[in-house]
Parts: C-alpha cells; sequence; structure tokens
C-alpha cells in the first residue's frame, strides 16, 4: 500500500493562518456570547453552568463558522476567480446563502432535538423560529474571509513589484557592468596596439637595443594593465607612474622631440584621489598623436593636477598643429575615457576642446566622493 505524499493537496500557509484565526476569533467570540448568557441567567434566576455554555455557544455557532472560514480561505486560494468580479462576488454569496443557511440552521435543529416535526405546522413554526438564526454571523465571516483575501493579493502585487524592480535594477546593473567590461576591452586592446606600434617603429629603424628595452618597458605597462583589468579603480597616483612608464617607451620612438611638461606632480592627495584604470592614459596618447605626429619639431605637452574646491583637476594640453586633424578629440580612446568615467565615477566629467590655439582635455574628480 503506497502511504499519500505529504505534499498532497497542501493548504498554503496564507490560508492556515486564516482558518487558525478564524478558530481563535470564534472561540473568543464563543466565549463572550456564554458569559453574556451566563450573566443573563443570573439576573433572571436561571441556573445554569459557564462550561456547559461554553461548550453549547463553540459547537453551535463557532464550529460550523469555522468550517465555513476554512472552505472559503481554501476554494478562494484555489480559484480567485470566483471573486475577480462583483456580479462573481454576489453569486458567491447568494450560493453561500442557499447551501451553508440551510444546512447551519438543520445543524442547530439538530442539536437542539427539533427535528420531531409531526405536521406542517410544525415544520412551519421551526422555519420561523430558524430564519432568524446565523444571518448575521455567516455574512460577517464572507465579508471578513473575502477583505482578507482582497489585502492578501493586493500584498501579493505589491511583492511581486517589489521583485519586478529589483529584478530589473540587477539587470540594468548587470548590464552597466558588461558594458564596463566592453568597454575597457575596447580601450586595452588600442593601447596594446599603440604601444607595439612604437616598437616596431624602433625595429624597423635597425636599433635593436632600444627596441629591446622598449620590449622591456612593455612588460611593465601589460603588468599594470593586467592587473587593472581585474581593478575597479586606482589612485591617480598609480595612473601618474603608468604614464611615466608609457613616456619612458614612447620616448625611445620620439627621443628628444618628446617633451613633457607635468605640474602638481607632488601634490599627496593623489595618492587619495581614484578613478577608473587606463584613465589618463589615454589623454596622453591623445596629445602624442596631434602633437608629434603633426610635424618634425619638439613636442609641447602639458600635464597638470590642480585642486578646485571640491575637485581634483587633470589637465592634458598640446598645441593645435595646422595638420592635426579638424576634430581631435574624437578618438575611441578618449571617448571611452569619458563613458567610463561617467559609469564608474559619479560626479567626473571630461571635456575636450580647442583653447586659444592649444588642444585641452580636462578630467574632474570630485573629492569628496573619495573614502
Amino acid at each position: 500500500m503506497t502511504t499519500p505524499s505529504p505534499r498532497s493537496f497542501p493548504i498554503p500557509k496564507p490560508a492556515a493562518r486564516t482558518v487558525i484565526l478564524s478558530a481563535l476569533v470564534w472561540t473568543a467570540i464563543s466565549a463572550l456570547g456564554a458569559l453574556q448568557t451566563y450573566s443573563d441567567n443570573l439576573r433572571t434566576g436561571v441556573a445554569s453552568r459557564y462550561p456547559v455554555l461554553l461548550a453549547t455557544w463553540f459547537i453551535e455557532y463557532a464550529i460550523p463558522l469555522m468550517v465555513l472560514s476554512a472552505v472559503l480561505v481554501t476554494a478562494l486560494g484555489r480559484w480567485p476567480v470566483l471573486v475577480a468580479r462583483p456580479r462573481s462576488v454576489v453569486a458567491l454569496f447568494v450560493g453561500l446563502v442557499l447551501l451553508f443557511q440551510p444546512a447551519q440552521w438543520l445543524y442547530i435543529a439538530w442539536l437542539r432535538d427539533y427535528l420531531d416535526v409531526a405536521s406542517l405546522d410544525d415544520a412551519r413554526r421551526l422555519l420561523m423560529k430558524m430564519l432568524l438564526v446565523g444571518w448575521f454571523t455567516t455574512t460577517a465571516t464572507f465579508a471578513a474571509i473575502l477583505a482578507i483575501h482582497y489585502w492578501r493579493q493586493a500584498k501579493d502585487r505589491e511583492l511581486a513589484w517589489q521583485r519586478a524592480q529589483n529584478d530589473m535594477l540587477n539587470l540594468r546593473l548587470q548590464l552597466e557592468e558588461q558594458r564596463m567590461l566592453a568597454l575597457r576591452a575596447q580601450l586595452e586592446p588600442h593601447f596594446l596596439f599603440n604601444a607595439l606600434n612604437a616598437i616596431s617603429a624602433l625595429v624597423r629603424a635597425g636599433d635593436k637595443p632600444v627596441a629591446l628595452a622598449g620590449i622591456g618597458r612593455l612588460s611593465t605597462l601589460l603588468r599594470y594593465a593586467l592587473a587593472a583589468s581585474t581593478d575597479q579603480t586606482a589612485t591617480l597616483a598609480a595612473e601618474l607612474q603608468f604614464v611615466r612608464d608609457y613616456l619612458d617607451l614612447q620616448r625611445l620612438r620620439y627621443g628628444a622631440r618628446l617633451r613633457i611638461s607635468i605640474e602638481g606632480a607632488d601634490d599627496a592627495l593623489l595618492h587619495d584621489v581614484d578613478c577608473p584604470p587606463l584613465s589618463l592614459q589615454p589623454l596622453i596618447e591623445n596629445a602624442l598623436r596631434h602633437d608629434l605626429d603633426c610635424h618634425d619639431g619638439p613636442g609641447d605637452i602639458t600635464l597638470t593636477f590642480a585642486r578646485d574646491g571640491g575637485e581634483m583637476v587633470v589637465t592634458v594640453t598640446n598645441p593645435v598643429s595646422a595638420q592635426a586633424s579638424p576634430n581631435p578629440g574624437a578618438g575611441l580612446g578618449l571617448a571611452n575615457t569619458r563613458d567610463r568615467l561617467r559609469r564608474q565615477t559619479p560626479g567626473a566629467s571630461l571635456r575636450a576642446g580647442v583653447r586659444d590655439d592649444r588642444f585641452v582635455a580636462e578630467v574632474r574628480l570630485p573629492l569628496a566622493a573619495q573614502g
């Protein structure tokens, strides 16, 4: 013989709580009703015992209404469509009156030994006596169960809405993270490609010792870039050191033509200000491309760190050459850096444009956001 699974026809936990609450409420009502009857009997001189009155109230009134509560809760839990529309509610109530009310009358008449009917006149008197029994309690029970059902539905909809909002926020966060990874994936090969080009130029020039030195410096840069691929932030001090190493590599290519002035590098605050990794190198690379690559003379690039109120301002400037691109700030490196700053560091910004015959790339990082 197979033992039925304990999971067969489970009563949902909320429904079970409603049934238990109904039992407690009707037990309390029975206790109060029995107490009122006992008090009335004492005033009229009728002998009675409270435990007997309590048992009578509980058996005659509480048990049928507890059964009604359990049936209604289970039915509404499994078939919410029963009360989905006003006409459905009315139909359910009418059906309840037609089925439950006569059953309750017969139950009470049986308990009180009223079913010994010898004539139609006895049946009529019994019906008139029972017509006044149970209407209020049945209606109140139906209304209470219906209110609890609607309240639980509203609560479930609110919880579902909150879960949907959380799921949507988590999805947006995942999409932003994937976008950041995509931007970084674009930036790092872009930097690597340009660094290899610098070494390739040395190899083509036949200067093997310098090319080997460049490969060594490139290894240093790649170690930093590899670490940056897993880190979310870097300090400005670490970024500045990376830029110095990058410039040492580029100096092997440009020689004495590479002239860059770095101002504000001794500010101790650079060790406390965070930014996305590989944020400064694209600014320097952009300056090299639109300065040294556009003429044969020496370069004139300036990298400046300065505080401006609650912000650290990083500025890279270079002269605008006649041979430069008509839109020098539209490169992939600057576009990706601007996007990464905006998404990863709230309040940060990158502005680039021509000012007084110089191209200026300006990064602003909020100091207040630093932990």
